[in-house]
């Protein structure tokens, strides 16, 4: 890999890259606690913060891949989202804490999440979607790598990866994005279908390894999922060593006055801003491939909208473009315009999550003692495979964990205190049905899927930041059960007339009756789970 000094962190990544498993490398990677709002720095240290998103301290040092972790760690994962102490109910049923500790949907967290939790490619029926400014364009297809007419030891990587052959996204965008003269590309796709592996492949395939200097850049919005990215292109490269690689991240520093000689560079804007502006380490109107990941996400970080806008404004007119993204809103396609000039738009269309399988229902009680009671009931009355619980808050959480691990019921917690591979091992124990009920916030309120999930409980109902209804993140939540073409149960816990009337909206808004149900009839219960 890269001649140029680095970390001692970087140079494992890349080592450890060569000779593992992806998913086994990613799982040691940590994403740092968010501070608690009250806690923040004034408005002048914040707006320092965002300026550079990714100049926050380094993460801690990965445990080595061969290292079993101690089973006190999984009981440490499954209880550390909170105390089994009850919160504090206002006069509304809300708890005290609701303002104080309430998870957001985090969308880095949950893209690098959704990235290593695939063990494979996603299958998808649906249809690819391509525009083009000139209909004379040409459009390619292929459906084998050799097709490509890849260098045979890209290939090599390809088939070592596990690929066997190209993803419905891959079947248009490889043979575009590799054709002579360079595409410009704008690419959208769900999570887990192809879209990392495919710009990897035509940037390696890009490189002129006999040039000795940065030929191409890839930013991505966090730290951790260009450390992903960085797995990913080693991994691919495994058989061509003249290909160096270099991350661009925090904690990666060089010298003054220093000219980098690697191929690709693979980081953080702010960061790459400050490598090929500030300190002119390369130059960038000699790059010839430029990368923007997660642009979705790109746009939800502060700072990153600008550094990469002013990183494209030095790279010269004949850079091939590439914009990759799991989102296809007005406001990506907004920045868009201002990366990617007359690009080929491929889409593949996003199955959308329905209803129409899912019974919804809505329990009334008076306090959190009432709406543990409700779970307990249904949970004595009909066979549950695996069930998924929703709570506004990390201590709601862990006073319900408790509460029900006292019950003797098999309970793991998955919320924002927990790192990416506490939440991993947290995720496959459950998959596994090594435990039965998930409690969780919003950081899993989409993207997920458990085949054996059959109910899910809204303990709280979503809200949004002004306490209105959560429409979006009730059709991610309850979109949990019913997966797979199998019938699924929702069951919202309503505490107030407050939290009634929220489900009121929820119901209007989808135009779908959310039915009454009387937890204290074992009759009524017994009928939801026919």
């Amino acid at each position: 890999m890269s001649d140029a000094p680095a970390t001692a962190g970087s140079e494992n990544w890349i080592k450890k890259a060569e000779d593992q498993e992806i998913s086994t490398l990613v799982n040691e990677l940590s994403i740092e606690k968010e501070k608690d709002k009250s806690e923040a720095a004034p408005a002048e240290a914040a707006k320092e913060e965002t300026a550079k998103p990714e100049e926050t301290p380094p993460p801690a040092e990965p445990v080595p891949a061969s290292v079993e972790p101690p089973a006190t760690t999984i009981a440490a994962a499954v209880s550390s989202a909170g105390t089994p102490s009850e919160p504090a109910a206002s006069e509304n049923g809300e708890t005290a804490s609701s303002t104080e500790d309430a998870e957001a949907f985090n969308p880095a967290d949950a893209s690098l999440l959704m990235k290593i939790i695939r063990k494979g490619l996603v299958e998808s029926r649906q249809d690819i979607e391509v525009q083009r400014k000139n209909p004379m364009s040409p459009l390619y297809s292929v459906k084998t790598f050799e097709a490509l007419h890849l260098k045979p030891e890209l290939l090599q990587g390809v088939y070592a990866m596990g690929f066997n052959a190209p993803s419905k996204i891959q079947e248009t965008a490889l043979p575009t994005l590799l054709a002579e003269p360079p595409q410009n590309m704008i690419a959208q796709s769900q999570s887990g279908t192809g879209k990392t592996a495919a710009f990897v492949l035509a940037m390696l395939s890009r490189v002129n390894p006999a040039k000795n200097y940065p030929q191409v850049i890839c930013l991505s919005p966090t730290y951790e999922l260009a450390i992903q990215t960085g797995e990913v292109a080693a991994k691919m490269a495994k058989f061509c060593p003249e290909i160096k690689l270099r991350y661009a991240v925090r904690g990666e520093e060089i010298s003054k006055g220093s000219k980098l000689t690697d191929h690709i560079i693979i980081g953080t804007p702010g960061k790459l801003l400050d490598w090929g502006i500030k300190f002119r380490a390369f130059d960038l109107k000699k790059i010839s491939v430029f990368v923007l990941d997660e642009a979705d996400v790109m746009i939800a970080t502060q700072g990153h909208q600008d550094q990469c806008i002013r990183i494209h404004k030095q790279l010269s007119s004949s850079c091939q473009m590439m914009f990759f993204s799991a989102t296809y809103e007005r406001e990506v396609m907004e920045f868009a315009e201002y990366i990617v000039p007359n690009p080929i738009v491929i889409r593949l269309a996003r199955e959308q999550e329905s209803l129409d399988n899912i019974k919804q229902y809505y329990v009334k009680c008076r306090n959190q003692d009432e709406k543990y009671q409700a779970i307990s009931n249904i949970y004595g009355v009909i066979t549950v495979g695996q069930a998924i619980i929703f709570c506004h808050t990390r201590k709601t959480a862990g006073w319900l964990s408790g509460k029900m691990s006292q019950d003797g019921h098999s309970v793991a917690v998955l919320s924002g205190d927990l790192t990416v591979e506490q939440r991993l091992m947290v995720l496959d124990r459950f998959r596994a049905g090594m435990e039965k009920v998930l409690i969780t916030t919003n950081v899993l309120s989409r993207g997920i899927d458990v085949e054996q999930v059959t109910i899910v409980v809204n303990f709280d109902l979503p809200t949004d930041q002004q306490g209105r209804a959560d429409c979006e993140t009730y059709l991610h939540r309850i979109g949990r059960t019913g997966r797979f073409g199998k019938n699924g149960i929702a069951i919202n816990l309503v505490d107030s007339d407050r939290s009634m009337a929220i489900c009121r909206a929820i119901e209007s808004h989808f135009k779908k009756r959310i039915h009454l149900l009387d937890a204290e009839n074992s009759d009524e219960i017994e009928k939801i789970g026919s």
